[in-house]
């Protein structure tokens, strides 16, 4: 028996591998916008983002995506975890189109913050971006990072 060939036109199967969630990061002086904030108003705009690398970050956002809450200024803490609600659009507080925003929205806070001295003091995340890049608003976070945090948070010292 003869095989016939597909004809080339013929678009390749879907990929039946499930999109792989991403960690990242948001810093926001609570002052201005705090975790509080975010649970009242049942998620936000993140807009007003004018770092490129920043931005970049931004634009590699996928909704369902989790998202570490912290707390910049004076209390310097991640306090909760959020999600990607809306994938990256162009931001509506920018006069050039190159900026953009997403939305996001709280899951839950943590059961304590996680002071960033006690980040700076755990191995495991000492190549996090947050102790190496400290000034970078919006970034990516490893799957470990995001569960050694959320453990410390929840008062778990080790992470399974």
């Amino acid at each position: 028996m003869i095989k016939k060939k597909k004809p080339a036109s013929t678009p390749p199967a879907p990929s039946k591998r499930k999109q792989v969630s991403q960690y990242w990061l948001v810093k926001q002086e609570p002052e201005s916008y705090s975790w509080d904030d975010l649970v009242r108003d049942h998620g936000t705009e993140w807009t007003g983002v004018r770092n490129f690398q920043a931005r970049n970050n931004l634009r590699q956002m996928k909704v369902g995506d989790r998202v570490l809450f912290y707390h910049s200024g004076e209390q310097k803490a991640i306090v909760g975890i959020a999600q990607v609600a809306k994938a990256a659009y162009p931001d509506p507080t920018a006069d050039e189109a190159q900026w953009v925003a997403v939305d996001i929205k709280p899951v839950k806070p943590l059961g304590a913050p996680v002071p960033l001295t006690t980040i700076k003091a755990e191995p495991k995340l000492a190549n996090m971006l947050l102790v190496r890049q400290s000034r970078l608003s919006v970034m990516p976070v490893t799957k470990e990072e995001f569960e050694t945090i959320v453990a410390q948070g929840e008062g778990k010292t080790r992470v399974k």
